[in-house]
């Protein structure tokens, strides 16, 4: 065996050694530390909570969402940097933190070493509850010693996940405010739709990414805020046939066919090409120019990633399928969420109010 061999295997060695060894000092040190509270997360897990957690690590993007829309002061860093357009959507303290990676989700970038070395009171997780992402929670909590909750991110659950996360870490009174703003608005939207024919819902598709062919089935996280809306997700395996959830690809003739009277995307690179698309251009939506591009700033207004941003998003939504039903204006709506949700002002007399002009007419964008 060669030195270079040898030199690389002593230093694998000695890496899993100091691992180990931190693993082994948090699991230690947590014995110390009294539990303030044991809480069942979405999963049915019970997980002992320490008395005092200032420092969560957001498991992926939507944990990530929700943890600085309830306490922001306890977020210790973004899966990813924001970019330069999302920043001054963010509250300044808040816009500089780290990238640290997400352990769940697409591009998964985090190991334990990485999440230990931040030394996280709590791990969180916000969305799917399913077997994987369980399986995941109890291994990562017994492996670090470090309480991970698993919190479901459904539409429906919303409300029921503010006021979870907020029992956990002591932030009731805001958890609550928000989450009495959450069911007001899914009530108001549900009263609206009972007026609404079946026959009557404008038949939609979500086009993911810059070739639009890319969406979700009906009944996905991703594209869940369709039925939410009021609108028929065309992509519907249809009755009688397995339950699929999640993403696919799709032909250009599996589009044709299912023929949606809305096309809805946040991929800016789609919705400029698609105009001069001679495949597309015979589908109702198209014709009708009912093409409309989702705000992404800070966070994506019907998905990307699918947590609490996309409350706005739903309000958009509404607005698009039944523009004769909505009785607020869009600013006013968009400037009461970004502070409440978001905590920046878009009323800022410093800016004359250029960013959120710029959101608007980004949400009012359609050909």
């Amino acid at each position: 065996m060669g030195i270079s061999s040898l030199k690389n295997q002593f230093t694998f060695s000695i890496r899993n050694l100091l691992i180990t060894m931190l693993i082994l000092t948090t699991q230690l040190l947590s014995i110390h530390f009294a539990s303030a509270q044991s809480i069942t997360d979405s999963a049915g897990r019970t997980v002992e909570l320490p008395e005092n957690i200032q420092r969560i690590y957001a498991a992926g993007a939507p944990a990530a969402i929700l943890i600085y829309i309830l306490a922001p002061d306890m977020l210790l860093g973004w899966p990813r940097e924001p970019h330069d357009y999302e920043r001054e959507y963010i509250a300044s303290p808040y816009r500089d933190l780290p990238a640290t990676g997400q352990l769940t989700g697409r591009g998964s970038s985090a190991n334990l070493e990485k999440v230990l070395a931040l030394k996280p009171d709590l791990i969180l997780d916000f969305g799917s509850v399913k077997g994987t992402y369980a399986s995941l929670a109890d291994r990562t909590q017994q492996q670090t010693g470090i309480p991970y909750l698993l919190i479901n991110g459904r539409f429906d659950k919303t409300a029921d996940a503010l006021r979870l996360l907020g029992k956990a870490i002591g932030r009731e009174d805001r958890a609550e405010k928000l989450a009495v703003y959450t069911e007001n608005l899914l009530s108001d939207i549900k009263q609206n739709l009972q007026t609404v024919d079946k026959k009557d819902r404008p038949r939609v598709y979500m086009a993911r990414g810059p070739a639009g062919l890319e969406t979700g089935l009906k009944g996905s996280i991703n594209t869940e805020i369709i039925e939410q809306a009021g609108g028929i997700n065309v992509i519907d395996p249809g009755e009688g046939k397995p339950i699929r959830r999640g993403l696919v690809n799709l032909s250009m003739e599996q589009v044709i066919v299912a023929n949606p009277d809305i096309i809805i995307t946040w991929d800016r690179t789609f919705f400029a090409d698609v105009w001069d698309n001679p495949y597309w251009s015979n589908i109702p939506a198209l014709q009708q120019k009912h093409v409309y591009l989702a705000p992404t700033a800070p966070f994506g207004w019907i998905d990307r990633p699918p947590s609490l941003n996309r409350l706005i998003g739903l309000k958009w939504l509404f607005g698009q399928f039944y523009p004769d039903k909505v009785k607020t204006d869009l600013s006013d709506d968009v400037k009461e969420f970004y502070k409440l949700f978001y905590h920046v002002d878009l009323e800022n007399p410093e800016t004359n109010n250029a960013a959120l002009e710029r959101l608007i007419q980004w949400a009012e964008k359609s050909k």
